[in-house]
């Protein structure tokens, strides 16, 4: 896939590591640039495995596999040469500083361009990198907040709600990923480099769906309504004799299949039609839960699962990654840690159909210690810049 591409990431945290992670999941050799002190995510914990100098956070886990890391102070002539060298041998580089600090660092854009024509740049920010408030930083919850995404979550419009990962985060990280590719494939063409800039508020209102649009176009703004749609009904969760089950009925063939099930009419003039039903969604869900109050969880899956209604159990992390279904999909991967062994780890969510696992390497690597790669990369470096020299001796 991204063979033979080479990825520089001197972001920290999450957005931009998990973006750089991205391309690495699909065979990019990505070349993570930390500080002496190490990627702020380093530090986040507990939990974390091993010790002392040895400690690594479960955190940092979760978004550096298949990385090298190698130690340098910006703030330095030497380490900024070191990022200069990594530039000019790169495809692509991966910042999420604030607005304008990669330029005071001596790195703006034109510099960056100078030094390799070719280079994409991907730069993700908290709430973009122009406009009023541009220069604001970023933090996951903070533009979960302010970008409205806890006003539509949690059990009712009083208690604004976040997501119980950081989605903002995340959905950058995978939007800049997108963006990049784009612009590799771009370069495949023209031979030029490009900035692709996003930002943790815009990936959280790129995402509102229905949502936005129920705003945008028909003027209501959407509150939260708990673990049921807003517009689709019934569509959530709901109480049995033992344990919750959810319930997708999105579509009217579906409602006919569904409601004899739990002894309704599907021709009932309070509940014939997805507008009626939404209408009149508390009466409807009392309905439901009195039906499902009658036997367990398993049962009313059985039932609902032999009439085609689309229904699930609610799992916890542990019966998630348990899950033989999880599992088929290679969806876990394990990776030799260089200090604390073996280790098994959430996988790429990616697939492909030579391959039985996600991702798209013949094996993946563990997250690295940090500076575990200095002398590796710096022993690249000289190599390539020596094969260069002899190159211009040539052609003299």
């Amino acid at each position: 896939m991204l063979s033979g591409i080479t990825v520089i990431d001197v972001s920290r945290a999450l957005a931009g590591p998990h973006a750089a992670m991205m391309l690495a999941d699909l065979g990019a050799r990505v070349i993570k640039v930390e500080s002496p002190d190490g990627d702020d995510s380093r530090g986040w914990g507990p939990p974390f495995i091993l010790d002392g100098d040895q400690r690594e956070s479960t955190y940092f886990l979760s978004c550096n596999r298949n990385k090298e890391s190698v130690t340098a102070d910006l703030k330095t002539a030497e380490g900024r040469l070191l990022l200069e060298r990594l530039v000019r041998h790169a495809d692509v580089l991966c910042e999420n500083f604030r607005p304008g600090v990669l330029g005071r660092l001596g790195f703006p854009a034109e510099r960056l361009r100078e030094l390799n024509p070719g280079l994409i740049t991907l730069s993700i920010t908290g709430f973009g990198h122009d406009g009023p408030e541009g220069g604001r930083a970023g933090y996951d919850q903070i533009a979960q907040g302010e970008a409205g995404l806890m006003s539509v979550t949690g059990p009712e419009a009083a208690v604004p709600t976040k997501a119980g990962v950081p989605i903002a985060d995340v959905l950058a990280g995978m939007y800049g990923a997108f963006g990049v590719l784009a612009a590799l494939y771009e370069r495949g063409a023209t031979g030029r480099g490009r900035v692709v800039r996003t930002s943790l508020l815009a990936a959280i209102v790129g995402v509102f769906a229905f949502q936005g649009t129920r705003h945008t176009v028909a003027g209501e703004v959407p509150t939260a309504t708990g673990n049921h749609h807003p517009a689709i009904a019934p569509y959530g969760l709901f109480e049995t004799a033992d344990e919750p089950i959810q319930v997708a009925v999105g579509s009217e063939p579906l409602w006919r299949r569904f409601a004899p099930i739990v002894g309704l009419d599907p021709a009932h003039p309070q509940f014939a039609a997805n507008p009626d039903r939404v209408a009149n969604r508390q009466e409807l869900q009392a309905e439901i839960e009195r039906a499902f109050s009658s036997a367990s969880a398993e049962r009313w899956l059985a039932l609902l699962d032999g009439a085609g209604v689309p229904a699930g159990r609610v799992r916890n992390l542990r019966e998630v990654f348990a899950w033989e279904q999880t599992l088929s999909q290679g969806l876990l991967i394990d990776v030799l840690h260089p200090s604390a062994g073996l280790l098994r780890l959430p996988g790429p969510p990616l697939r492909f159909d030579d391959q039985a696992y996600a991702g798209a390497r013949e094996r993946h690597l563990p997250p690295p210690r940090l500076g575990q790669h200095n002398d590796s990369v710096r022993a690249w470096l000289d190599g390539l810049e020596q094969a260069a020299g002899q190159e211009d001796l040539r052609g003299r």
